[in-house]
């Protein structure tokens, strides 16, 4: 079995739809018969609590994978989606940053643990935080690749400039075979000229890296998490659902038929 590939969702600015894509992401993979890992490492937890695991029950989590007192396969859970385990969150991984601060080698404790289990899936999606401090350096130094959601909005591009600069000092300075996985464009709403213009501008910025698929505003991919459900669980045929999919199959290598473009999901 070829090792499985590891890819960190990540954007320093919060709203940006990474947790949405990260579950939605991991639970089409393993829907496509894949065996998928589903790492959370935010403190806030929404990834765990999201794929329908308490993160107030956790008692074992990435928090002490990072502290080198687990092992990951002890911390993880399996989820309502055959195929998919999530390693959990909690708010104890605030105190990870802090901690791990004066370690040797801390930028590579999640590299080293998930060397151990890669082997046993066939996708390993990591929710980084909404920052760049050491949790996300140690997303990164895990990662293959990265993949970069961004927000149809005003100043989509303006935190954007520096996540690239902060992967091109990890590939430069720790992980030398990082590489961006792909942009992908969430919050869509063509009725508006901004959303057609955003599309364009990041289009034009980042070349070929921009997935086809792009994520509309989605009222059930909005609800879905306060029910503990991937969109897949929750609706499986509003637009949002069918996106994801998409999505799925263009990291998956499968290529798409010409998508319509497709004005907001409503109710």
């Amino acid at each position: 079995m070829t090792m499985g590939k590891i890819i960190t969702v990540c954007n320093q600015k919060g709203g940006t739809g990474k947790t949405t894509s990260a579950i939605n992401l991991a639970a089409y993979l393993a829907i496509a018969a894949k065996k998928v890992l589903l790492v959370d490492l935010d403190p806030q937890a929404n990834a765990t609590s999201g794929s329908g695991v308490n993160k107030h029950n956790i008692k074992k989590s990435t928090y002490h994978v990072l502290l080198e007192e687990m092992d990951i396969k002890e911390i993880l859970q399996p989820t309502a989606i055959p195929g998919l385990y999530l390693a959990p969150s909690n708010l104890d991984l605030t105190g990870a940053e802090v901690e791990l601060v004066s370690a040797l080698g801390r930028e590579y404790r999640l590299k080293r643990a998930l060397a151990k289990e890669r082997d046993n899936f066939d996708f390993i999606i990591i929710d980084s935080p909404p920052s760049l401090g050491l949790l996300t350096i140690n997303a990164l130094c895990a990662a293959d690749s990265v993949l970069v959601p961004v927000q149809c909005e005003y100043y989509a591009l303006e935190g954007v400039s520096q996540l690239i600069n902060t992967v091109k000092l990890v590939k430069d300075n720790l992980n030398p075979n990082l590489d961006i996985e792909g942009v992908l464009l969430t919050m869509a709403d063509f009725r508006t000229n901004l959303t057609k213009e955003v599309v364009q501008e990041v289009k034009n910025h980042f070349k070929g890296k921009v997935y086809q698929t792009i994520i509309p505003r989605s009222i059930r991919l909005t609800e879905a998490p306060s029910y503990g459900k991937p969109v897949a669980l929750y609706d499986k045929d509003s637009l949002g659902a069918k996106k994801y999919e998409d999505l799925a199959k263009e990291v998956m290598g499968i290529k798409l038929s010409n998508l319509p473009v497709e004005a907001v999901e409503g109710e």
